[in-house]
């Protein structure tokens, strides 16, 4: 079949790289397999009658159902600011979740050949974002303590000069670890010196249900923008993000925005405003979440020990939803045939690399399983490691 080429895609289009995770999300609609694959928040821990019931006094309102501005409505922007620690309103702008927000940002700022300096491995909806802008991609590694800010002030004294840097700071994705104190005080003392703007992706800081939390990167500089959602912590279909940063760099998101969908939802926003505003009982609701989330994260790094021993390693969760494994020798794109064959799935570590390969690697959610599922999801994994091994020795 020749495509016509009033049809044929756009450079932008072209230019980005498919989501193995999205096709993966399609095997959640299988009964028969365990999905460790989505990013998805535990359905059954979404507040969903505290949502209808809120819903339904937001909805009583005509006004509710109206256009709104731009920015969003101020109300919810109002306990946002409160939710991210910003002291000024102006520097909050609502979206159409944090996905649309990093969308912007990179139309609002970039241009083709710009350079832009991402993590490796990357969460692959930036990655997307910054290939549909024809941005020039350096990936830095991530190590245990954040992204490598050692390597990034290498590149930096041999003459580099990025516009952005996106990082995931706390329960990285999928690398699950989160960046140290030094790290976050060094990257935002680079970007003063140099003069780039960093963008701090941060959906999950809620989610931590060991450890102390740390201050995000936006505490230490002004060209900061912090992305958030509401997504991980309420629930996904309010479609309800924000971002928090310079007011320059705000007003020209607003402007840009007025293009792609002039305004989001009034009706999402006032729900999202009420949630959140209402501190204790959301403290209360989170704390389940983490509680839960923790008793997740343990049983599967548990039973990943006590079935693979020293055949695997990985980073011990202390929040978010994600922990990456890895498998010496073991080529994961490979062992996920096997492994949807025995009924478990899960997202190849090779969909997350930029430059290194992340072939022996594999990130595993633990946020939609009971501890029950997670342990037989590992016994199915195990089948699948079995069976790749059986396939190696016959070749």
């Amino acid at each position: 079949m020749i495509l016509d080429s009033a049809y044929a895609p756009s450079h932008a289009v072209a230019n980005i790289r498919g989501s193995a995770i999205r096709d993966l999300l399609k095997l959640t609609e299988r009964p028969d397999v365990l999905s460790l694959a989505g990013g998805l928040p535990a359905t059954e821990l979404i507040p969903a009658q505290r949502i209808s019931d809120t819903a339904a006094r937001v909805g009583a309102d005509p006004a509710s159902l109206q256009y709104t501005v731009s920015a969003g409505v101020m109300s919810c922007r109002e306990v946002v600011a409160d939710y991210v620690g910003s002291r000024d309103v102006e520097q909050v702008l609502l979206t159409h979740g944090s996905q649309q927000a990093l969308f912007l940002l990179a139309h609002a700022l970039l241009n083709p050949g710009d350079l832009v300096v991402v993590d490796d491995p990357v969460y692959v909806g930036a990655l997307q974002v910054f290939q549909s802008v024809r941005a020039r991609i350096r990936a830095l590694p991530i190590t245990a303590h954040g992204v490598d800010v050692d390597l990034l002030r290498q590149w930096l004294e041999a003459g580099e000069r990025p516009r952005i840097i996106h990082t995931v700071s706390n329960f990285h994705n999928p690398a699950g670890v989160s960046a140290s104190e030094s790290t976050r005080i060094e990257l935002a003392r680079l970007a003063e010196e140099y003069g780039f703007l960093i963008i701090e992706d941060d959906p999950y800081r809620q989610l931590r249900f060991t450890g102390q939390g740390i201050e995000p990167i936006a505490a230490h500089s002004d060209r900061v923008v912090l992305l958030g959602s509401a997504s991980k912590v309420l629930a996904p279909a309010l479609r309800v993000g924000w971002m928090s940063g310079p007011p320059d760099v705000i007003r020209l998101v607003e402007r840009l925005r007025q293009g792609a969908d002039l305004c989001g939802s009034t009706f999402s926003q006032l729900v999202v405003a009420e949630l959140l505003g209402d501190q204790t009982w959301f403290a209360e609701h989170v704390g389940v979440i983490r509680q839960e989330y923790g008793s997740r994260a343990a049983a599967l790094t548990s039973v990943l020990r006590g079935t693979f021993g020293e055949r695997v390693t990985f980073a011990e969760p202390e929040g978010g939803m994600f922990c990456w494994v890895r498998m010496p020798g073991v080529d994961t794109s490979g062992l996920l045939l096997h492994a949807v064959a025995a009924g478990v799935a899960f997202v190849p570590g090779a969909a997350f690399g930029v430059e290194a390969d992340f072939g022996d690697c594999l990130r595993l959610s633990f946020a939609t399983l009971t501890p029950e599922e997670l342990v037989e999801g590992v016994r199915r994994l195990a089948i699948a490691v079995a069976a790749l091994n059986r396939e190696d020795l016959s070749h």
